[in-house]
């Protein structure tokens, strides 16, 4: 996977990661993990919704 940030972006979410020890990837694939699961809470509930 690519993506396309800015320089600044870049630093600063590198030098987050640094300072706890982190990997920049694990990070990224732990954020997608959560994006999805919002997301499929989200439909589940939206669902819910027009239902009733």
């Amino acid at each position: 996977m690519q993506i396309s940030i800015t320089d600044d972006l870049k630093k600063r979410f590198h030098a987050a990661c640094a300072l706890r020890g982190l990997k920049m990837s694990h990070v990224v694939v732990e954020l997608i993990r959560q994006w999805l699961a919002s997301e499929t809470q989200s439909s589940h509930d939206q669902s819910k919704t027009n239902n009733l």
